[in-house]
């Protein structure tokens, strides 16, 4: 306080009430204060003049400060004489507070901890009472809206409404708290880290609200794309939601450093010159990170795909900011960096919408004519009446007179992209086509097998040969 010779006796009585203006009647935030050694240059003061806003019952009275020059402690801000000399006629005008008013006299002289009964009393009110009537209204809303949706979509009510209810109903009672607390008798110190430790857990509320909104909204709107067929989208949209909550927690660490008393500009140029150096020292996540969006935006691959990666096959579990996890057929988990894959041959099997059944039928020379004309209309036959086969690409040959026998070569497209259900319809067909040919008196080659015509053998020679095959061959 910048005291004249006639204030300096009264000093401790000035400061004293001078710290009870303050505590009732500064109600501006704190950071509105400036922070510069010079003060704010276009308040419409003079330089060397600052002033505090109190908002005192008779309007605003404003607490000018001075800044001197100390012999020891150099350029400082003081408490001008004039203000201090208003100061007794302020504390003549300090009125009671609404507790003060409101209260019994006996909880107002009772504290705890500095703090009187009635002030514990309003603040454990301004919690409980918000807190009860918030969590009666949701709940009579949220039984309303389920008896007037459809029952299909009940369930959905119920995961928006458990995922986020109460963090919904601690942040409005939050607010609510704090849009009381200047009415407590908290002094200005205490009124501070009170608000700040207060904001801080909002800000933590309202990060756990936006996470969850977020999972739940991404959530359903999966199930729709999956429901629709584009896992592609799905799959992205997986990875727009981690982006976005690694977003959301650094907004939210920002924030929170902020309220802690952080200057943010350093703050912020502190997180540019990490991220370069993060950019210089991770090349490969930040490579792994752009192949995992560039794969997803090009709809190689999805979660759920049955594909070959390299030359490894499995099923897509996970596309992660870093990898794509493959389960392979030895049901080993494959964690395979996403910036490889723009490197690897990648081929999607479920996006097949016929699967093809190939093979060529290898039939004894002692064949007839009449029996091949028969089995390659039976054949065709088969093939022209099962529904599950593309009729305009199914076909039954003879293609060539081979070493062994005459060979009949078997296509056609299976119109199904069910694996399990293509191995049924090839077995069925092969099978059937199996039976036509045993039906007409034919038969298969043998391995090693050679027919001659009239019933002659083969050379000496020829038959040794075939003999040590047959005995040596691992094969059946």
């Amino acid at each position: 306080m910048q005291l004249t010779e006639k204030q300096r006796p009264n000093a401790e009585t000035l400061a004293r009430t001078l710290s009870k203006l303050l505590d009732r009647y500064y109600t501006r935030p704190i950071a509105s204060l400036s922070g510069s050694p010079a003060g704010v240059p276009n308040d419409g003061l003079p330089l060397d003049r600052e002033r505090i806003v109190l908002e005192m019952p008779r309007g605003a009275t404003d607490i000018i400060l001075r800044r001197v020059t100390d012999k020891q402690a150099g350029p400082i801000w003081l408490i001008s004489s004039d203000t201090l000399a208003k100061v007794p006629t302020w504390g003549r005008s300090l009125e009671a507070t609404w507790i003060e008013q409101h209260m019994p006299e006996g909880m107002v002289e009772q504290s705890f901890l500095g703090i009187s009964l009635a002030d514990w009393i309003v603040w454990a009110a301004t919690i409980i009472g918000p807190l009860l009537v918030l969590w009666t209204v949701f709940t009579l809303v949220i039984a309303a809206v389920r008896r007037t949706v459809v029952v299909t979509h009940r369930p959905l009510i119920d995961v928006w409404s458990s995922r986020l209810r109460w963090p919904l109903i601690l942040l409005i009672t939050l607010g609510v708290h704090l849009a009381f607390v200047p009415v407590l008798s908290f002094t200005l110190l205490d009124r501070l880290v009170y608000v700040r430790l207060t904001l801080i857990l909002a800000v933590v509320l309202l990060m756990v609200l936006l996470w969850r909104l977020m999972g739940v909204s991404f959530q359903y709107t999966r199930i729709r794309a999956n429901r629709k067929g584009h896992t592609g989208t799905a799959s992205l949209m997986m990875l727009g939601e981690r982006m976005l909550k690694v977003v959301l927690v650094i907004a939210a660490i920002l924030i929170v450093l902020a309220l802690v008393g952080v200057n943010m500009t350093t703050a912020l140029a502190g997180v540019g010159l990490g991220g370069v150096a993060l950019a210089l020292g991770a090349q490969k996540s930040v490579e792994n990170l752009i192949g995992g969006i560039m794969l997803l935006t090009d709809r190689a691959i999805a979660v759920g795909d049955f594909c070959s990666i390299g030359g490894r096959v499995g099923t897509v579990e996970d596309i992660t900011l870093r990898s794509v996890r493959l389960r392979t057929v030895e049901q080993t988990l494959l964690s395979i960096p996403a910036g490889a894959l723009s490197q690897s041959n990648i081929e999607n099997f479920t996006t097949r919408r016929k699967m093809p059944v190939q093979t060529t039928l290898r039939v004894r020379y002692d064949t007839s004519a009449a029996q091949l004309r028969s089995i390659l209309e039976e054949i065709r036959a088969l093939l022209s009446g099962n529904l599950e086969l593309e009729q305009d690409s199914a076909r039954i040959r003879v293609v060539n007179f081979g070493v062994q026998g005459i060979e009949l070569e078997l296509f056609a497209y299976v119109m199904t992209p069910d694996f399990n259900r293509f191995l049924a319809v090839r077995e069925n067909l092969f099978l059937a086509a199996a039976t036509i040919i045993e039906s007409t008196g034919a038969g298969f080659v043998r391995p090693n097998e050679f027919v001659y015509a009239n019933g002659a053998h083969p050379p000496a020679h020829v038959a040794a040969m075939l003999d040590d095959r047959a005995h040596s061959s691992t094969s059946p």
